[in-house]
């Protein structure tokens, strides 16, 4: 089945006005079985609950189970598939977030959840570092933080609305005495914890206080395979070994721990041996991150890679992803992955069935009418799977993107999350401005939002660091840095 039938059965099953009704009706929490109705009912249909009131297993798993398996009909999966699938208790959270999605905004090309999957939160200003890149702009504390009382409170309403990943970045996290706290709140309320750190400060005894906290994630950066380039990238000598040790207290305490390296000219030669080193430390996954000027990287632009070196980086992590080379799963937050991925796919051979299809979350491997999914699940999320928080309350579309649609204390989350206007335009694939807009591989991929606003001043406008947006590149290294009005006028 082609992705357009695919969303046309689901279009004709579950986007309807009585199907949606239901599902936004039983979405909300049930006072005698304390979790969502919808929640409650797929409990029921995998087996992980037993028993429920009435209106949860009479009215509600009925309509659910419905709802459930005719989406899975869709790309060809089983009664049994969808059991096995959410016996998991957070991908059942994640399907509830699905279903609410369709509930709230019907069934897209690229899919919008009811409320976004992850939050990342800058917890701190703080931090012990001074890297040249740094979005945050982090050192010292000289700007206003939410106190924990505010801090709780914003946890609150991110379970409230159905968030399904917390994750603590900064800044360093680590810096703040109500760290652990906030993990194991944000643990209790049902939500998957990470955190992003420098991992300079993760001591044995510290990596064990996050697990026993609830911690399930950690993200540690490393940007180079020496401690030369890391060390240069960091801005104060020598902590390298200390970043070294602290992913390896991680690993030793049995946390998942991703590698994450923000690639540029500095760098992106080194490129495998990081990922070497990073299987070698214990590593589950290793993740490219996109270089945005944006923070203190505004005054390393140079250091950004040219859409071509862009290009041959990304091709080189998809021949390591497919030959499993390293012990460690590779990925990038590089939207063009995806693309870069299916076109290389399509090299190999012309009936492509089988594909992994990169994603900034995980590399899923889909086959037959499943391949459908990467349509629905693929390229970028700012403002559509994810959201950001500064430490001062404020929500932007993505820690790259200084955008602030609103505060977490003076607005209501559920309210920016449906109806914020960025958010709504970031949703619109068709609507970005060219070559992102036309591009086949648009609903894949769709170019980095945060360097289109950083390099041009508009979110909608063509990322300049993919090979199909070369005349933008060019404008912008030949020193003609001008604003988006000035480009598309």
């Amino acid at each position: 089945m082609s992705t357009v039938a695919t969303i046309e059965t689901l279009k004709s099953t579950l986007d309807n006005r009585v199907v949606r009704f239901f599902l936004k009706k039983f979405s909300g929490r049930c006072g005698k079985d304390g979790l969502s109705r919808v929640e409650v009912a797929l409990e029921l249909l995998v087996g992980a609950r037993d028993e429920a009131c009435f209106t949860c297993s009479h009215l509600v798993k009925p309509i659910v189970k419905w709802a459930v398996f005719k989406g899975a009909k869709a790309f060809d999966l089983s009664e049994d598939d969808i059991r096995k699938a959410f016996d998991n208790v957070y991908k059942r959270r994640g399907l509830v977030n699905v279903l609410r999605g369709i509930s709230k905004f019907g069934v897209k090309r690229p899919f919008v959840p009811g409320a976004p999957f992850l939050v990342v939160w800058n917890f701190t200003w703080k931090c012990n570092l001074r890297c040249k890149h740094c979005y945050a702009c982090a050192g010292a504390q000289n700007r206003r933080e939410l106190s924990e009382k505010e801090a709780l409170k914003a946890l609150k309403e991110f379970a409230d609305a159905g968030v399904n990943i917390i994750a603590l970045s900064g800044g360093e996290p680590l810096m703040r005495k109500d760290v652990y706290d906030i993990i194991k709140t944000a643990h209790d309320y049902g939500m998957y914890t990470a955190i992003a750190t420098n991992a300079t400060l993760i001591t044995k005894e510290v990596a064990l206080k996050l697990k026993n906290a609830g911690l399930g994630y950690v993200q540690a950066s490393l940007d180079g395979a020496s401690p030369e380039t890391h060390d240069s990238f960091r801005g104060v000598p020598g902590v390298f070994e200390r970043t070294v040790k602290g992913i390896r207290n991680c690993v030793e305490a049995g946390l998942f721990v991703e590698v994450s390296s923000v690639i540029t000219k500095y760098n992106y030669k080194e490129v495998e041996d990081i990922i070497k080193l990073s299987g070698e430390l214990g590593a589950n996954w290793w993740m490219m991150y996109n270089f945005v000027p944006t923070g203190r990287g505004k005054n390393i632009v140079e250091a950004d890679l040219s859409p071509e070196e862009r290009e041959e980086v990304l091709r080189k992590l998809w021949n390591i992803l497919k030959s499993r080379k390293y012990k460690v799963d590779v990925l990038s937050t590089a939207p063009q992955y995806a693309r870069v991925a299916i076109q290389c796919e399509k090299e190999l051979s012309n009936n492509v069935d089988k594909l992994i299809v990169p994603t900034h979350f995980y590399n899923p491997e889909l086959q037959g009418k499943l391949i459908s999914l990467s349509e629905f699940i693929g390229g970028c999320g700012a403002g559509r799977f994810y959201c950001a928080m500064d430490p001062d309350g404020a929500i932007t579309p993505c820690v790259f993107m200084p955008l602030k649609v609103g505060n977490i204390t003076e607005d209501n989350f559920e309210e920016l999350w449906e109806s914020n206007k960025v958010f709504n335009d970031l949703r619109d694939r068709d609507s970005l401005k060219e070559h992102c807009g036309v591009c086949e591989y648009r609903y894949v991929c769709g170019g980095c939002r945060a360097r289109a606003y950083n390099y041009l001043g508009d979110y909608m406008g063509p990322d300049p660091g993919c090979v199909n947006n070369l005349d933008v590149w060019k404008k912008i290294v030949l020193g003609e840095r001008v604003g988006a009005r000035q480009i598309y006028g």
